[in-house]
């Protein structure tokens, strides 16, 4: 006589299948719905260059750095030493990066007035753009005094 031998369940219970299978429909349908839907979706405002700048930065005797525009050559200010730390580091850090991947200084620097107010400044060789508010507004003024002055109206 043969006796009958149980074989125990090897398998997940029914229902904690049911579980997984609807909580993976549910997250892809959510994610579905999310994407499609903009719900959660981050946007930056649109907004556009109100006033570029290209710029040129010339070390001078005695540590001076002579601020130039690159588009007609006038000099917009003479950076002395021991002062506007902000600019000269940040330019610095800029000229460090393009010395490394080997560009050289002929492409100038883009200081760019966004329509919403903000300050960035942007080296177009190695594309890297840094907005200057986030340093708060005293140093992204530092920047911001390079503009000329706006003509006064008549």
């Amino acid at each position: 006589m043969s006796e009958a031998v149980e074989v125990p369940n090897a398998g997940l219970p029914r229902g904690v299948l049911i579980g997984a299978g609807a909580l993976i429909a549910f997250t892809i349908l959510t994610a579905w719905v999310g994407r499609n839907a903009d719900i959660g979706a981050v946007h930056m405002p649109d907004v556009k260059a109100y006033n570029v700048l290209r710029l040129r930065f010339e070390d001078q005797d005695g540590g001076r750095v002579a601020v130039r525009d690159a588009s007609g050559g006038a000099t917009l200010a003479t950076l002395q030493p021991g002062a506007d730390a902000f600019i000269r580091a940040t330019m610095r850090g800029l000229a460090s990066e393009r010395r490394r991947e080997g560009f050289g200084e002929a492409p100038p620097f883009l200081l760019t007035r966004w329509s919403d107010g903000t300050l960035s400044i942007e080296d177009p060789t190695t594309a890297r753009r840094i907005n200057l508010d986030a340093f708060g507004p005293t140093n992204a003024g530092a920047f911001a005094r390079l503009f000329p002055a706006p003509e006064a109206t008549k």
